[in-house]
């Protein structure tokens, strides 16, 4: 079995860290993606911060289009925040508003200190049905997470006032490295809304088992640089086509995307 700590903790950001103009490489909507971000996508742990967009991408490009559905991308850093804090009620106006919902996903990761900013080494996803009062572990080095993610199900059950049953699933897709998985929670999760959730009714069953299902890291990892240059390229084009106060003035921000119109032709 691959090592799964030969650089200790690197998914998570420095928190409150300054970041110089030149660090940035696309602001999309909420998130802002760096160059640091950029590199490890390329062949290390993924940071929160790619997670971060690809959910946000996912979002906007997506389930925006299904105007009827009610499910959540929770951010890395409010399942940390549910994760560590000891009672989740009292963090309910920092998260997302779960009346009616059916669906959350929760990308957790094993860091248990809030004094280490870097902390974690490992990433899984949560799938919590809430309709269905289950929630499903996908690991793809297991048992990894486990504890973590029945944790978090325990306190998104307090928050939520409803009791949820823990399934840890045993046919996940399994990475055959030590680095590959946030690319997992990613194209897992695509998957799971694109190809499941977002294709039946919101009270018809389905299933969430990914038994069988194989996931290309590798091309996984290419795809998202590819669709992250597309928009700093759409994003350097809709500046260059707008009016700026200060003409012939280079600017020291990212290329940004920030409404469906920015990727107009």
């Amino acid at each position: 079995m691959p090592d799964l700590h030969p650089f200790g903790g690197r998914m998570s950001r420095h928190f409150g860290r300054s970041l110089a103009p030149e660090d940035a490489y696309l602001s999309y909507y909420d998130v802002r993606l760096t160059r640091e971000d950029i590199s490890v996508l390329k062949n290390d742990w993924l940071t929160d911060n790619v997670i971060a967009f690809w959910e946000e991408y996912l979002e906007h490009e997506y389930l925006t289009n299904f105007k009827h559905s009610h499910i959540i991308l929770l951010r890395p850093t409010m399942s940390f925040m549910l994760m560590q804090t000891p009672d989740p009620r009292t963090i309910k106006d920092a998260l997302p508003d779960f009346t009616n919902v059916s669906h959350i996903f929760l990308p957790i990761n094993d860091n248990h200190s809030v004094t280490v900013a870097e902390g974690g080494t490992h990433w899984s996803l949560l799938l919590v049905s809430i309709v269905d009062g289950v929630a499903f572990h996908y690991d793809s080095m297991p048992p990894g997470n486990q504890q973590e993610a029945h944790f978090v199900t325990q306190k998104l059950s307090k928050l939520i006032n409803k009791p949820l049953r823990f399934i840890q699933l045993q046919d996940s897709p399994l990475q055959d490295n030590s680095s590959d998985c946030g690319v997992f929670v990613c194209l897992n999760m695509r998957h799971l809304l694109l190809k499941r959730l977002l294709m039946v009714r919101t009270d018809s069953k389905v299933s969430m088992s990914l038994g069988g299902r194989v996931v290309d890291a590798s091309a996984g990892r290419k795809e998202m640089l590819r669709i992250i240059d597309d928009f700093r390229r759409e994003g350097e084009r809709r500046r260059s086509t707008s009016h700026s106060p200060h003409p012939g003035r280079k600017s020291r921000s990212p290329p940004r995307i920030d409404s469906p119109r920015s990727r107009e032709s």
